[in-house]
């Protein structure tokens, strides 16, 4: 009998996690109030859709804005950062202190300068996936070959055109890798943010109707969070494996010496 893969694997425990979620509560062994059944937590989210799918929208929103200048921004300033020496070691050890702060204590800050609408939510989310996007971008520059760098500027190369044709393609895998973990902070910074002071999203949601113990629907919000979460990062798998399939295509099409 064959061993089943790795992916098998996962489904399996999938599918183990979905019959715990549904059999625990219902057998009495858990409470419903701190977990409801797998099924009245769908019923939950499919009578309130409407309501479920309008905070969502606005959630969806704030992600994606908190996504440009968290990943967008993380990533050019971390090749950036990483391929200066000089700024490198000044800069470097003081955005390393800043990750080590739990950020969630200085949201009252981020409400006191931006109020309690949404730009707050989005400057607080984009920092929180500012500091480890740029982190991993810094890293992965000071892991490729310096040898393409020195053949770039014998060629004459500009700044610019090192940094786009030479460090930005040769850090791709670790840049990638800084989205998801950058990412996946984002979507936590906004729903945290909605949680703490907020009248909409799905954050909002989750803080109303636990106050409410209306532990369905709260379980319903966070299903929406999860969803959020596993659709970005396989968003960011695909781009992974386009990229490698590429990367190992230009290889093979290269003539060989």
């Amino acid at each position: 009998m064959r061993a089943p893969t790795s992916r098998e694997t996962r489904w399996l425990i999938v599918a183990a996690l979905v019959v715990l979620w549904e059999l625990l509560p219902r057998l009495g062994l858990i409470p419903t109030l701190f977990l409801p059944p797998l099924s009245m937590t769908a019923v939950a989210l499919w009578t309130a859709g409407p309501e479920y799918l309008s905070h969502l929208g606005v959630t969806l929103r704030e992600v994606g804005v908190a996504l440009v200048f968290a990943c967008g921004g993380g990533i050019a300033c971390g090749i950036a950062l990483g391929s200066s020496a000089r700024f490198r070691k000044l800069l470097l050890p003081v955005v390393s202190s800043a990750y080590a702060i739990p950020l969630v204590v200085l949201y009252p800050l981020f409400t006191a300068w931006f109020g309690i609408g949404e730009p707050s939510k989005v400057v607080f989310a984009a920092v929180y996936g500012f500091l480890p996007t740029l982190l991993g971008a810094a890293a992965g520059v000071q892991t490729i070959d310096r040898g393409l760098i020195v053949t770039a500027k014998s060629m004459g190369a500009t700044r610019v055109q090192q940094i786009v044709h030479v460090l930005l393609p040769a850090t791709m895998p670790t840049v990638l890798s800084s989205l998801r973990i950058g990412g996946a902070l984002v979507v936590v910074g906004v729903v945290v943010a909605e949680m703490l002071m907020s009248t909409a999203g799905i954050g909002f949601l989750i803080s109303r109707y636990r106050t409410m113990l209306d532990s369905p629907k709260v379980f319903a919000a966070i299903l929406l969070v999860l969803a959020l979460a596993i659709v970005f990062d396989l968003l960011v798998q695909t781009a992974e494996r386009r990229f490698l399939k590429k990367g190992r295509g230009d290889a093979a099409a290269q003539p060989q010496g």
